[in-house]
């Protein structure tokens, strides 16, 4: 009995069925304990298996992404936006515009949560199964540019074909030389109806000459983006990062405030 458990758990590692081989014997005490039919025996063992299946995998895109610690929606102050964002967003996690190759480009000031809400995008739609890589416009950038002079374009532009999602962060702070400006072109016109783009952005549409220099690779390029997308608008919001730092500090005032000793009234003793 002792060797047919022992070749039970070789032949499950061999399948790579790690999970049923660790806990086969428990849930065939549960089974005889609850009176299991064969199907539902074997039906609580595959369900642990793709349940730890899916966390490893979760896991691993997770590190791959190199998703901001932290940046999901359970952190993201959601209320902050107008009810009209807030309804887009709410569509936008259950992930139908990846399934269509749509793009979703977050505009606004700096520090009013456009980076963290991309983020939680990408941990959510990781959850559902779909690849994702977070990277900031200017750290991709000088990959791509490394790989053109390697003559390895191509192939780093294959690479990036594999993630359903790309994130592009904070494209608006980059000024892009000629050889940048046609990379991140290039880069738009690869993904353009085949696979999806969150971008975060402080710059208007009407400002994106700065970004790429010539007016008609820029109309091109917004062309591109702006189709078949959901543009998040948050220009009218304020920065909760000032918010924060002004509420710290009255925070810090008041506290200083109590620490000092109480002056006594002249003529008191």
């Amino acid at each position: 009995m002792a060797d047919r458990a022992s070749e039970l758990t070789t032949m499950l590692r061999t399948l790579k069925l790690a999970r049923m081989a660790s806990s086969y014997g428990e849930v065939a005490m549960r089974a005889a304990r609850e009176n299991y039919t064969h199907e539902a025996f074997l039906y609580e063992l595959a369900r642990q298996e793709c349940e730890q299946r899916a966390q490893r995998r979760v896991a691993r895109q997770i590190r791959e992404a190199g998703l901001p610690t932290g940046k999901t929606f359970q952190t993201l102050q959601l209320e902050a936006f107008d009810r009209l964002v807030q309804q887009q967003v709410s569509q936008l996690r259950q992930g139908a515009f990846v399934r269509e190759a749509a793009n979703v480009i977050a505009v606004g000031k700096p520090g009013v949560g456009k980076s963290h809400l991309a983020a939680a995008l990408g941990y959510d739609l990781i959850s559902q199964g779909y690849p994702v890589l977070w990277t900031s416009t200017a750290a991709l950038m000088q990959r791509l540019l490394a790989a053109k002079r390697d003559l390895r374009l191509p192939r780093e532009l294959s690479r990036l074909d594999r993630f359903a999602c790309l994130i592009l962060d904070d494209i608006g702070y980059v000024q892009h030389d000629q050889d940048e400006m046609e990379i991140l072109f290039t880069l738009l016109a690869e993904r353009y109806e085949r696979r999806s783009l969150v971008i975060t952005t402080n710059l208007m549409f009407s400002e994106w000459e700065r970004i790429f220099k010539n007016p008609m690779t820029t109309m091109a390029a917004i062309d591109r983006v702006v189709h078949h997308s959901v543009i998040l608008d948050l220009m009218g919001l304020d920065s909760y990062r000032a918010k924060e730092a002004t509420e710290q500090q009255t925070r810090v005032r008041a506290s200083q405030k109590r620490a000092e000793p109480a002056t006594e009234a002249p003529g008191s003793r």
